[in-house]
């Protein structure tokens, strides 16, 4: 059914007012410096399947411990190095990386640690390396770790290892995780089928030709970080509303800020940025630098720079948005996204926020006229 014209306008607003916000407080020339920026303890992590414990004939990954999860992640770098040359330098430009960089972000700042404090799982005076099944944040991290990795596994890049791949379970929650490729196509088979179609669609990668970085990525391209993508927004939907629980230990504007950073997410994945080595570390020197507290309020928290501050307003800005308009906002974005001249003038927007305060407002103009040029498009998995 088609919206009503009137209508279309809160969306856009409550769009465009996030988007003002987070370009007229920061300093976008600092922002583009090339990072360098790998995770924390990256030399310290598994590189291969031969360091993980191998017993009675299974490999066992522990995925509550940060350098084996983390582990899951450097070795998928690996093993999809070849099928990504196109996509930049030194495997630089692997779709994966946002994975690994936002799991140890959330390790850097205290985020996989017990906030119950009944343990000292993740604590600096306890186990420092421990990821906690109380944490929120780890949860819904699991499903963006072990799931994505058992795809790979299901899709064949780990045929040549002699044993069966298997997760070690925690000692709490148990029925909350899967351990294996067989346990996780009946906990979430939706999710774990999608991991294992991106994996099987990046084996077809290999002769993708060179094509231009952003703005700019060819269709064979964009076909790659749509699946990552429609897999990457699975994992969060069916982990939102397992955790939610997990939401009550943590202080109220973490917890606003958590599920404010799931929902902008989705914004992200509808114009399929590229979430490479550079450009995520870009962008992630936005999220704060330590977990808020209950009397933190943007964008007036001391301790955080100004470009955090402000960006935790524009997440808020979206998350309402899309909330008082039933999910119009998103659905204004998605149609904007739906076409590949569309796609390329959101990554181009979104890349301007931080690089070129100057093109914003442009920028937006030419999202409102895609989103008019697709109004009839459907927008199912755009």
């Amino acid at each position: 059914m088609a919206w009503p014209i009137p209508i279309c306008k809160a969306p856009a607003t409550a769009f465009l007012s996030a988007l003002l916000i987070i370009c007229s407080n920061v300093n976008g020339h600092d922002s583009m410096r090339e990072a360098e920026n790998y995770p924390p303890l990256w030399d310290n992590v598994p590189n291969s399947l031969a360091g993980f414990v191998t017993i009675h004939n299974k490999t066992v990954i522990n995925p509550w411990n940060y350098l084996e999860r983390m582990g899951m992640y450097k070795i998928l770098l690996s093993v999809t190095a070849k099928y990504m040359e196109s996509f930049g330098p030194r495997n630089t430009g692997n779709v994966l990386w946002g994975l690994p960089l936002q799991h140890g972000w959330q390790f850097n700042t205290g985020r996989l640690a017990d906030p119950s404090d009944a343990t000292s799982c993740g604590q600096q005076t306890g186990d420092p390396l421990c990821i906690s099944t109380t944490s929120w944040w780890s949860c819904m991290n699991y499903y963006l770790a072990t799931i994505p990795f058992l795809g790979a596994v299901e899709a064949g890049f780990f045929d040549e290892w002699p044993f069966e791949i298997e997760m070690s379970p925690p000692e709490e929650h148990v029925d909350d995780f899967c351990y294996n490729t067989r346990d996780c196509h009946v906990l979430i088979p939706d999710t774990m089928a999608k991991w294992t179609n991106f994996f099987q669609l990046l084996k077809k990668t290999r002769d993708i030709s060179q094509s231009r970085l952003l703005p700019s990525i060819s269709p064979e391209k964009d076909n790659v970080w749509r699946h990552i993508w429609i897999a990457h927004v699975s994992s969060i939907e069916a982990a939102l509303p397992k955790f939610s629980e997990r939401l009550t230990y943590i202080s109220a504007p973490e917890a606003q800020f958590g599920v404010s950073w799931g929902s902008a997410v989705e914004f992200i994945a509808a114009a399929h940025f590229p979430t490479n080595f550079n450009q995520t570390n870009v962008f992630q020197v936005y999220l704060p630098q330590r977990m808020l507290l209950a009397h933190d309020k943007a964008p007036s928290i001391p301790d955080l720079s100004k470009k955090e501050n402000w960006a935790l307003v524009a997440l808020d800005i979206l998350y309402e948005g899309n909330k008082v308009t039933d999910g119009g906002l998103l659905k204004f974005w998605r149609r904007a996204m739906c076409s590949e001249r569309g796609r390329e003038e959101g990554r181009n927007l979104l890349e301007n926020i931080v690089s070129n305060p100057d093109l914003i407002l442009p920028g937006m103009r030419k999202i409102l006229v895609e989103f008019i040029k697709n109004y009839n498009c459907s927008i199912t998995d755009a």
